[in-house]
């Protein structure tokens, strides 16, 4: 029996992609629940960036430059509409925003496996790319939520692994730095969340060594069980007033 390459390395991004997306978003959704929804994003965001260091340390040199550079102009767009909103809502409605981006983080991660093996071939549109782009960078101010979407978008363009991982980690290593001196200047990075981040920052370290480790050889069908169910009961609980 032959062996489809193409499909085989699809798989084994979307596996990967997965198991990192699922744990960034049940860490999305515990802050969000025991902090105040807006001083959360600021939070996470400073380990988030942590964990870049990490998969930059393994995959930097295996990143696709011209998809960045593509991608470019939308996600400055998304990341301006994002702190617009950011400064002018309060927790009040951040928190059941985050809450329904969750929801929908699940729901895009169940139709994608729906459509496993779908995906375009070749470069996508511009079209295509304005509004992932966008989306994506819209997504990842507000709530640090911006991986599934851009892995779609990645996904779509159907690169090796190695460069799948690169371009990713190279993406949000930019834009989570990006991210820092807006949410800075909107109060969300202040003297008590840098406290309470360095506080957990080796835990961060631990739990990135252990995942290297851990992530390949955990059961993915329970894995995707578990990070589904806990976000999904995180976010309803986001969205209780």
């Amino acid at each position: 029996m032959g062996v489809d390459p193409a499909g085989r390395g699809r798989h084994g991004r979307r596996a990967l992609e997965d198991r990192a997306a699922g744990a960034n978003t049940v860490s999305i959704a515990i802050f969000a629940a025991l902090l105040p929804a807006r001083t959360s994003t600021g939070a996470l965001l400073l380990l988030l960036i942590v964990g870049d260091v990490f998969a930059l340390l393994t995959w930097r040199r295996h990143a696709h430059w011209p998809t960045l550079l593509r991608l470019a102009p939308a996600v400055v767009g998304g990341l301006a509409l994002g702190a617009l909103f950011l400064a002018f809502a309060g927790n009040t409605v951040v928190r059941p925003v985050i809450g329904v981006i969750l929801l929908a983080m699940v729901a895009i991660t169940l139709w994608r496996r729906r459509r496993a093996g779908e995906a375009p071939e070749g470069a996508s549109p511009l079209g295509t790319t304005l509004g992932y782009g966008a989306l994506g960078g819209f997504t990842t101010m507000v709530a640090n939520a911006g991986g599934p979407v851009m892995s779609m978008y990645f996904l779509a363009m159907r690169t090796p692994v190695k460069v799948f991982l690169g371009t990713a980690a190279w993406f949000f290593a930019i834009v989570n730095i990006v991210k820092v001196p807006v949410l800075a200047s909107l109060g969300l990075i202040t003297v008590p969340v840098l406290l309470m981040d360095a506080v957990l920052v080796p835990m961060v370290v631990i739990g990135a060594l252990l995942g290297r480790w851990l992530i390949p050889r955990i059961d993915q069908a329970l894995f995707d069980r578990i990070v589904l169910i806990l976000t999904v009961l995180g976010a309803l609980y986001l969205l209780i007033p």
